[in-house]
């Protein structure tokens, strides 16, 4: 039983947000003054499963790092778009390019600069640590803070919505 209030069966794409979301929001600083994000193996595990089903799924972020891109790479996501200063221009046009109804994809992000890609799409989701801006163009806020499992718990929820989580010999592999 689902705890998104929403018709899961709708969904046929994810995007995400990286600091925040996928990363948790405090994270150390290297000597050279870059972030060292941390990565959550759950969320890598269901991005890629996601991806093995026919969803359609991508990174939208400001962040400009290619060990950020490189792991979502390896995940099998193409569609990673870093040091974005406007999201939903970029979110817009992947819709259209991909032939998504807004309806039909989930955005997932925890600030400010997110507002307008939360708004732009059928399912917005923020972790829990959110701030409180983001959190009122919500329609879910998981009980997760970011980098702890939200990409997981929203994959998993919808797909198995969806009657596709572990039907397949491919989600018992990576």
């Amino acid at each position: 039983m689902s705890t998104i209030p929403y018709d899961l069966t709708r969904i046929r794409a994810f995007v995400f947000d990286v600091d925040g979301v996928l990363s948790p929001n405090v994270v150390a600083v290297g000597p050279d003054g870059n972030p060292a994000r941390m990565a959550n193996v759950k969320d890598g595990y269901a991005m890629q499963l996601a991806r093995k089903h026919g969803y359609r799924l991508a990174i939208i972020s400001g962040a400009d790092s290619e060990t950020v891109r490189r792991r979502f790479e390896l995940l099998g996501i193409e569609d990673v778009f870093m040091k974005v200063s406007d999201k939903r221009p970029v979110l817009e046009s992947w819709m259209a390019r991909n032939g998504l109804d807004p309806e039909t994809v989930s955005y997932v992000g925890d600030d400010v600069p997110d507002i307008p890609c939360l708004d732009a799409v059928g399912l917005p989701v923020v972790p829990a640590d959110a701030s409180v801006d983001a959190k009122n163009h919500a329609l879910y806020v998981s009980p997760l803070c970011g980098g702890m499992g939200i990409a997981r718990e929203l994959i998993e929820q919808t797909m198995r919505a969806q009657g596709e989580w572990l039907n397949l010999k491919t989600a018992f592999g990576w």
